[in-house]
């Protein structure tokens, strides 16, 4: 059993994936097997989780999942614990594991209720798992509301209750765990949309699966970027030059936040053509900023970062970017551009032909726009959308949003498992564009160029001081080359 740790990856495996390793295991053991190494596993990690705890409430559910709740209970109670487990299960409906749990459960002494008891030093969540298929309501929506308001460690079996494991979605009431053992599978879900607020601390228990031929993951959990020394012998063109384009009138800042991130990242140099007519000459806070007339820029030998506060005036720059630029980060308002214009979006198809690389930095309307869907849509499959706007436009894909999902053709999905909500502030979107930039001009690939900077975007926010603001421009200074 082990503790998810943000800074290796890890492979992660849709419902279907997983039921189809669960079967194969399940062929080569003896029955009741697997629940067995289910609740073992649940009881000793809510054990270390709470070694104080005298009670032990235990919410279980009528399928295989509340089998494994009722198993955990048995050990728990075998312990010296008191194990109270509320069952929405019968004998005679339950399927034959969970009804093999519950002889056990019955013999060790486990007390069952038909109602939530009225205090516990531990909760354990078996309600549901991954075996969600529609809202919850009735008592299991009332046991879901209860466990949401305790003031004690809540672990879930595999998967919060009323969370989609495939996509992190929740159509409605979902469990609130502070602990979460996924069992056999790391599922997406976690890791994504709402399951970010849900799982908590998430653990692993293979159940063996290691020894049977593990089916291809459906996404990869992102691991923390290679460090990679810089040679001596090198100068600042070895490391490429950014172009960041944006900035029209009334939003400069949006541009100089972007710029300032790619500087701080390592670029060679960083060019900036403003759409407000170049009313800076100098940054003073950053003299090293080079600002330059459009029509100076040769998008032809450098990164460009567009669309940065952008706002109408870009997409008057889009088709002569979009042609030349052998490299190119697009954002914000040129995203938004490029979903109002069917010419714009062919330009940006024919990069692929054309051998050039282009990543895609959209939040979640922005993805809407393009895909000509709603917010909600997007939202409801996070994965889904990446991949469907990747193969769309033949681009890198940044879905950003609670579980950015990082997508290019003929590649595994990546979610990130950095970051926070300190990064919903005005301006961290405009740092993360300029982070890939400089990345990418530096030579990696765009979808390296995109893992490595929303891991590292999100991580600075993991690691943010307590009593200090985090504001985008803090932000980009504090991120530094690696």
């Amino acid at each position: 059993m082990d503790k998810i740790d943000p800074r290796l990856p890890h492979p992660l495996h849709q419902v279907a994936t997983t039921r189809q390793l669960e079967a194969t295991l399940a062929d080569g053991l003896p029955p009741h097997t697997l629940m067995q190494r289910a609740g073992l596993a649940t009881a000793r990690l809510a054990l270390g989780l709470a070694p104080h705890a005298s009670t032990f409430w235990l919410a279980c559910g009528p399928g295989n999942n509340g089998g494994d709740g009722l198993e955990a209970a048995m050990h728990l109670q075998q312990w010296g614990k008191t194990a109270l487990v509320s069952w929405l299960g019968t004998p005679q409906d339950a399927p034959a594991d969970a009804r093999a749990s519950y002889a056990r459960a019955q013999a060790a002494g486990v007390r069952f209720l038909d109602a939530p008891p009225a205090a516990c030093d531990c909760c354990i969540d078996a309600l549901l798992g991954i075996g969600v298929t529609r809202p919850a309501e009735g008592r299991l929506a009332e046991w879901i509301a209860h466990i949401n308001t305790l003031n004690v460690p809540v672990l879930a079996v595999d998967l919060p209750s009323g969370l989609n494991a495939d996509t992190g979605a929740s159509d409605g009431p979902r469990v609130r765990a502070t602990h979460t053992l996924s069992l056999l599978t790391l599922k997406p879900g976690l890791f994504i949309g709402h399951g970010r607020d849900a799982a908590g601390e998430v653990w692993f228990e293979s159940l063996g699966a290691e020894t049977a031929a593990t089916p291809p993951a459906q996404a990869t959990l992102s691991g923390a970027p290679l460090l990679h020394a810089r040679p001596h012998a090198s100068h600042k063109g070895s490391y490429g030059d950014v172009a960041i384009i944006g900035g029209a009138p009334g939003m400069t800042g949006a541009a100089l936040l972007a710029a300032c991130a790619a500087l701080h990242q390592g670029a060679g140099r960083v060019f900036v053509g403003l759409l407000d007519g170049g009313s800076l000459g100098v940054d003073a806070n950053h003299p090293e900023l080079m600002f330059r007339p459009l029509e100076s820029l040769d998008p032809a030998q450098m990164t460009v970062v567009c669309g940065c506060g952008g706002g109408s005036a870009v997409a008057a720059q889009l088709p002569r970017l979009l042609s030349a630029a052998s490299l190119a980060v697009i954002d914000a308002d040129a995203l938004n551009s490029i979903a109002n214009d069917s010419q714009l979006q062919q330009l940006l198809r024919a990069r692929h032909a054309r051998g050039r690389q282009t990543v895609l930095t959209p939040h979640p309307l922005e993805a809407a726009r393009l895909l000509g869907s709603t917010t909600a849509e997007v939202q409801h499959d996070r994965l889904a959308t990446a991949q469907q706007l990747a193969q769309r436009f033949y681009c890198t894909v940044v879905l950003k949003g609670s579980g950015t999902v990082i997508a290019a053709p003929d590649i595994t999905p990546v979610i990130n498992p950095t970051g926070n909500a300190l990064l919903a502030t005005a301006g961290t979107g405009d740092v993360l564009a300029g982070m890939i930039g400089a990345r990418l001009a530096n030579g990696g690939s765009a979808f390296q160029a995109a893992c490595e900077s929303v891991w590292l975007h999100g991580r600075a926010a993991d690691t943010w001081p307590h009593d200090r603001a985090l504001t985008a421009g803090a932000l980009a200074q504090a991120l530094c080359v690696n």
